[in-house]
């Protein structure tokens, strides 16, 4: 007759992993009898003595786990999927899988379920922008397939997008739609940023790297490693976030790829409801669209997540609602009607909602103020008739403390002598033709700056006065 610790070795050997630890504390505390025979049903384990009793052990069916990941097999696996992105396979990355495959495989099924309500879009950009489809993936690990996915650090959406970077792409905030909730929109300028940071190193373990902690912080970390040109060889000089950010990233697309083998495959898959687009260019509130035309306010909530407040504006632009097309049917039927109704609604409770959670000193548009030297916020707030404590919530800050080059999002109106405000620009826009001149930007170097302008280092070191290489965002250098 089986023991129950004999019992547990086997279960163990058989990759059933998640038992074996607790039937033996269960033995060691209150010893079953040699007598109990060991029965494993496809609901439930029990033990049944050699009478007709059952005495159930585990409540909830067993999750059978393969124990056969050996590092050459996942290097292999890996080398199979790889495509244009290197998919190394080293330690680092071995425990990430073993997160995605073992520890949180309810993740993995998740991502796996909700994956063709995005992957479909996702997969249309990268082709449109020439870009790898393995990025598809990189969604998973920035916001876990979320549109309205916001961090602590108050990046948003899909693409988790931090506000200035939006705006730099072209992805709007307001009171009533975030762009970067917005699957196409913050699809589209996630492409052209990855775009981007290729074309800046060249390499897309650095790109991803420098899409998490930016640009200036991978290009600080290639010269403390004595400018190294791969992740891998970078990676301890990258902040603790980034160094997990990659391995991250090969992990998801090995579980994801390798679900079957992993015992962890999932058929079931989450779809949006069939939809057709309406144009609306007039407030529009959607509560009240979803009543009159016997839909779901979730369902259109689901199929328009840029919407913050369920509420078109009335601005004059033209926005684009995707309703289901049930809906859409009703809505055909008796248009003027339901969109009078639609329009006439909530249109005092928004404007209340708007004015009691918009600054007091502002008007909802940001300015961009670039910290001068010397400057302190005390400062920066009494010249913009402003508090610090807007201030600190506006750009996160925890502390008082700012440095020269920073760019301070302010909502309160400018005065008219208040310098050093400019919008934020591309590389190509900093420069001034009519005055030669170039506003460096954060992340620049002289070497990028020169090959820019046409010039040599040196020629512009020369121009500018420069005894060294060392630039300040803001500054001003004559290019030519």
């Amino acid at each position: 007759m089986m023991t129950a610790k004999t019992f547990a070795r086997s279960l163990k050997t058989a990759g059933l992993v998640l038992v074996c630890t607790l039937a033996l504390q269960v033995g060691a505390q209150n010893p079953l009898p040699d007598t109990l025979l060991p029965v494993l049903s496809i609901d439930t384990l029990v033990w049944q003595t050699d009478t007709t009793e059952i005495i159930p052990l585990f409540p909830a069916e067993l999750d059978y786990i393969p124990g056969e990941d050996t590092p050459e097999l996942l290097s292999a696996r890996l080398a199979r999927l790889q495509k244009q992105i290197p998919l190394s396979y080293n330690v680092t990355v071995h425990g990430f899988i073993d997160y995605f495959t073992v520890r949180n495989r309810e993740y993995s099924r998740a991502m796996q379920r909700k994956s063709s309500l995005y992957f479909p879009l996702f997969e249309k950009y990268l082709q449109h922008y020439n870009l790898p489809d393995e990025l598809k993936y990189l969604s998973i690990i920035e916001s876990g397939l979320n549109p309205r996915a916001i961090s602590k650090a108050r990046a948003v959406g899909l693409w988790q997008f931090m506000s200035g970077t939006g705006r730099y792409f072209g992805l709007q905030t307001d009171w009533y739609v975030d762009d970067r909730m917005d699957p196409d929109k913050s699809t589209d300028a996630a492409c052209r940023y990855l775009s981007q940071l290729y074309s800046i190193f060249g390499d897309w373990e650095l790109a991803l790297a420098a899409y998490n902690s930016g640009p200036g912080t991978v290009r600080k970390a290639i010269r403390k490693s004595g400018y190294k040109k791969s992740f891998w060889e970078v990676y301890p000089h990258l902040p603790r976030e980034t160094r997990a950010y990659v391995p991250q990233f090969i992990a998801i697309i090995y579980a994801l790829n390798y679900a079957e083998a992993h015992n962890m495959l999932e058929t079931a898959r989450e779809q949006h409801p069939p939809f057709d687009t309406l144009s609306v260019n007039h407030h529009l509130h959607l509560g009240t669209l979803a009543k009159l035309t016997g839909t779901c306010l979730e369902d259109l909530q689901r199929l328009n997540p840029a919407l913050r407040h369920n509420i078109i504006p009335g601005n004059g632009k033209t926005h684009t609602v995707k309703i289901p097309l049930l809906a859409k049917t009703v809505l055909d039927s008796n248009r003027v009607a339901i969109l009078d109704s639609a329009m006439r609604a909530g249109k005092k409770e928004a404007a209340v909602l708007m004015y009691a959670s918009t600054p007091a000193t502002g008007t909802g548009n940001a300015t961009v103020y670039t910290v001068a030297n010397g400057d302190v916020l005390g400062g920066i707030a009494l010249r913009f008739r402003v508090s610090i404590q807007d201030l600190k919530e506006w750009n996160n800050l925890k502390s008082n403390t700012i440095y020269a080059g920073q760019r301070l999002q302010i909502y309160g109106t400018a005065p008219a002598t208040a310098a050093n405000t400019s919008p934020v620009r591309t590389p190509a826009e900093a420069f001034a033709p009519e005055t030669k001149t170039y506003t460096v930007q954060p992340g620049d170097t002289l070497w990028e700056i020169s090959r820019r302008a046409g010039l040599s280092v040196e020629k512009i070191k020369s121009l500018n006065n420069l005894k060294n290489n060392n630039l300040q965002p803001g500054q001003k250098l004559i290019v030519g």
